[in-house]
């Protein structure tokens, strides 16, 4: 499909295009839909095989932030940056600062934060060159890493679904299975053992798990996560884990996890459903971090309104649950349903 063609399917608004061979910068910010405010959504820093996977990757994931930032409450649209560079070799203060003239070119259509490959120190960088990027470290007046909130919103997610599934919140004596073992995850587990859950963890990189296994945490090995027999399977690595063919090795009730775009294509949903495993739709699972960054817009961040707007992830995914079982639709058409009736009210109150 062409990139047009597919930007109107979609509802898409903007692609913008930015390059600066002195300092190695190819970057494309796509604004989704910005009804319901400003587009807010991160910077990935990602070396794709191509330019033409890296557009349609940005525009995937500025649809996906419109849905995430309507369904968690806040006033703004969906938007994304992505650099095409390796994160580890070839990123440079000197490439933030040019990225932060791209993002205030756009005159704050699009607001930036950081994604995966980025850091709050890159921020502060781009903050030079441009006023449109929260996610700035506490230090410097920022809400500093968002893993915390992210991590607590699963959790919360976590506690809806286990309502709706077996009739309480508790999740006392509940094994968790956890696919990647980053910031979020560290976050989650906290929670999760505080509870009283059994955690167990895996990452494809050996140094995080044998940081594991100092820490207590139960570690299996990488190839045996999603065979792995417990009540809840959390993806909090990269996307993409979910496919008609893994999901046979599932042996689990409730997936929930941090992981964005989990479900290698649309129909996973349905064969999850089919298969009798609730599956909790990311973009709203994870949505504590963008809640997090929003905070730092126009005020001075305030950690304790954050943290009780990311505890409503909890209220939103038992709404996104009841109209799920009550339509008998999967909960990701349940959580597009909702986001579109927000979208909708935006698009028809008058100005």
């Amino acid at each position: 499909m062409e990139i047009l063609e597919y930007m109107e399917m979609e509802g898409h608004q903007q692609l913008a295009v930015w390059t600066d061979p002195a300092v190695g910068l190819r970057s494309f910010i796509a604004i989704h839909n910005t009804k319901l405010g400003p587009a807010l959504g991160g910077t990935r820093i990602w070396l794709h095989k191509s330019e033409d996977e890296a557009i349609m990757d940005v525009l995937r994931l500025s649809k996906a932030m419109t849905y995430k930032n309507a369904l968690a409450g806040l006033a703004h649209g969906g938007g994304k940056g992505l650099i095409m560079a390796d994160a580890r070799t070839q990123k440079t203060k000197a490439m933030m600062e040019s990225y932060g003239r791209f993002v205030e070119s756009l005159g704050g259509r699009y607001i930036t934060t950081e994604d995966v490959g980025a850091s709050a120190e890159d921020m502060q960088w781009i903050a030079r060159t441009t006023q449109y990027v929260v996610g700035l470290p506490r230090e410097s007046g920022g809400s500093g890493n968002p893993s915390d909130q992210t991590g607590f919103g699963v959790f919360q997610a976590m506690r809806a679904c286990a309502l709706d599934l077996w009739g309480e919140t508790n999740l006392s004596g509940r094994t968790v299975a956890i696919q990647g073992y980053g910031n979020v995850a560290t976050a989650l587990i906290q929670h999760l053992e505080t509870e009283g859950c059994r955690v167990v963890v895996t990452d494809v990189d050996d140094t995080k798990r044998q940081l594991a296994k100092s820490r207590g945490i139960e570690v299996v090995e990488p190839e045996s996560i999603l065979s792995y027999e417990c009540d809840i399977f959390a993806p909090c690595a990269l996307g993409g884990v979910l496919s008609l063919e893994s999901i046979k090795d599932l042996h689990c009730e409730i997936i929930c996890g941090a992981a964005n775009n989990q479900l290698k294509e649309p129909l996973v949903a349905q064969a999850l459903q089919n298969a009798g495993i609730l599956y909790a739709p990311d973009f709203l699972v994870n949505a504590g971090g963008v809640i997090n960054v929003s905070y730092e817009i126009g005020q001075v961040y305030d950690p304790e309104a954050a943290r009780i707007r990311a505890s409503r992830i909890f209220d939103t995914m038992s709404k996104v649950l009841a109209i799920s079982n009550e339509n008998k639709i999967t909960a990701t058409e349940a959580a597009d349903q909702l986001a579109n009736q927000k979208l909708e009210i935006a698009r028809t109150e008058p100005k």
